[in-house]
């Protein structure tokens, strides 16, 4: 069976790219080089909503994923980042959206499933949306990911 995990981190540190960096190690993908995709859900893949990534491969393997993620540097900021997904019995659709706003991520999600799934004419039986949520508490950045992790990684060469 193909297993696309969603996982889920927040990070900070003193660089914006740092806290990228920790989100990820937050959810144990950042030890891949992530190759982002445009959000279809293969046919013949589960979406399982986990903690944390398992061990996908050796270091500096390609991940392919799908992700939202947003950062700020304001003390006191809040980031969210939201990623849905639609399923049933063929393809499925993926779709995120960032910012500051809880609702406001949430509703961007709900509409961009809505608007995909009106562009296909798969059935879909299933709808789930994941939020990850970080307030950024003093220097440097803070970064929340939400992250769609494809099956097992693969050798970049």
């Amino acid at each position: 069976m193909n297993t696309i995990r969603v996982v889920r981190g927040v990070g900070t540190a003193p660089t914006e790219m740092a806290s990228y960096d920790a989100a990820l190690a937050a959810a144990n993908i950042h030890n891949y080089n992530l190759v982002a995709v445009s959000s279809v859900v293969p046919a013949d893949a589960t979406v399982e909503a986990v903690d944390v990534a398992p061990d996908l491969g050796p270091a500096g393997n390609r991940l392919t994923v799908v992700q939202a993620r947003e950062t700020t540097a304001t003390p006191g900021e809040t980031v969210v980042a939201g990623l849905g997904w639609a399923t049933g019995s063929g393809p499925g659709l993926f779709y995120e959206a960032s910012g500051t706003d809880e609702d406001s991520v949430r509703a961007a999600v709900i509409d961009g499933l809505e608007a995909g799934r009106n562009l296909r004419e798969w059935s879909f039986d299933d709808e789930e949306v994941a939020l990850t949520t970080g307030t950024h508490e003093g220097e440097g950045y803070t970064t929340a990911v939400t992250v769609a992790a494809y099956g097992q990684s693969e050798s970049v060469f």
